[in-house]
């Protein structure tokens, strides 16, 4: 439209020199003709309706289909828009390319594109951007932009066949998922008897209503509760493997965590320092031990936002949040490097009463000297490098 108001003057200077009246019949047409244009523009972009469907959050491998959808509610048809949406490079196999489209008056369109969810991450689908104009392109305007909504990929996870975690308590069930230790003063419910149950947990009660030998079920007296600790400082990784061994770190992290709740139905948590790539700051996650499965989608969110970060203590980190633990739990260590401060604190959370399993995310095999000195902890140490070694985990 700025463009367009020189050349206006312009045949105004015209028609004001010439005093012709067909240069003011022009004049006014084209003056016309502007107005009605900026109008039309404005009145019409204004009814336009724009929105996203899509799942906004998928696991490692899956493929997602995102459909962005516009819809012109006025009687304006719209004589073109072109349209660009921003979408992540990591997760969509071709460039994105604008289009260009026309919209009559209450038609819808709509658009397809497909994510490959091949890496980990909190992403960000957006904005889609528009712009339009009159078919003589007059005006050009950037009527409005649908903002950026997030989206989760979440890590891989690993089928773990057999874990054997340790456990130091009595009172710990492993690793099956009814507990061996069971409290007799909570009766959640009834069975039928089976041969071998001791007659003093016979209900007499419901077994004279219903007429058939009932005995009582108690409620569990405690479960193994696990705290997966990972480790996301890059100085304790190989600095020419960092982003293999985080990333399969983070792996090791979510297989375990979706064994325990999922396999074996107890307790699992997370705690971590890391980089939070929504925050963009370095935040210490704690997510105490739970076993329900909407706690674990919280857990693996956690692991899909999280980030390499070099200014954390890992050694300080387990100490602090050993203390929020009841006695007699289980912490699976997972670092890249045994290192001396290490070990220390290995024998510091034994003395506290936890039991503890290392793992070390590194090639080659633990060396003689490390499993001889895990041996003299009690501590099991797993060597993980590749899937394989995760799958066979014993």
């Amino acid at each position: 439209m700025r463009s367009f108001v020189p050349f206006l003057l312009a045949l105004f200077l015209i028609a004001v020199l010439l005093r012709v009246d067909f240069v003011f019949t022009i004049l006014y047409l084209f003056l016309l003709l502007a107005l009605l244009t900026r109008f039309w523009l404005r009145r019409a972009t204004a009814q336009i309706h724009a929105c996203r469907r899509f799942e906004n959050h998928a696991h490692f491998g899956d493929q997602v289909t995102i459909e962005v959808i516009l819809h012109n509610t006025g009687r304006l048809p719209i004589p073109w828009m072109e349209l660009h949406e921003s979408v992540p490079v990591d997760l969509h196999s071709t460039p994105t390319r604008g289009q260009v489209v026309s919209l009559g008056a209450h038609e819808r369109w709509g658009m397809r594109y497909t994510l490959n969810c091949r890496k980990r991450g909190f992403y960000t689908l957006g904005p889609l951007t528009a712009k339009n104009g009159d078919l003589l392109g007059i005006e050009r305007v950037r009527p409005w932009e649908l903002a950026p909504e997030p989206f989760i990929v979440y890590p891989q996870i690993v089928p773990i066949h057999q874990l054997h975690l340790p456990t130091r308590s009595p009172f710990m069930a492993l690793p099956a998922q009814s507990p061996l230790f069971e409290d007799p003063t909570r009766v959640v419910g009834v069975r039928d008897y089976q041969r071998g149950d001791p007659p003093r947990r016979i209900h007499w009660t419901a077994t004279a209503n219903t007429g058939r030998l009932l005995v009582k079920r108690y409620q569990p007296a405690i479960a193994r509760e696990t705290l997966v600790c990972l480790d996301l400082d890059g100085d304790n990784y190989e600095q020419r493997h960092l982003f293999t061994a985080t990333e399969l770190a983070i792996v090791v992290a979510a297989s375990v965590a979706n064994h325990i709740i999922v396999r074996e139905g107890l307790a699992a948590g997370l705690v971590t320092m890391a980089h939070d790539s929504v925050l963009d700051e370095q935040v210490r996650f704690f997510l105490a031990p739970r076993s329900e499965r909407a706690h674990l989608m919280n857990v693996l969110e956690v692991l899909a936002r999280v980030q390499v970060s070099n200014s954390t203590s890992f050694v300080d980190l387990l100490r602090r949040e050993s203390v929020r633990l009841s006695w007699g739990a289980t912490m699976l260590v997972i670092t890249g490097r045994e290192t001396e401060e290490l070990f220390e604190t290995l024998m510091y959370l034994r003395r506290a009463g936890f039991a503890v399993t290392l793992v070390l995310v590194q090639p080659g095999r633990p060396s003689a000297e490390l499993r001889q000195r895990a041996e003299l902890l009690s501590v099991p140490v797993h060597r993980v490098w590749q899937e394989r070694d995760l799958k066979s985990w014993r």
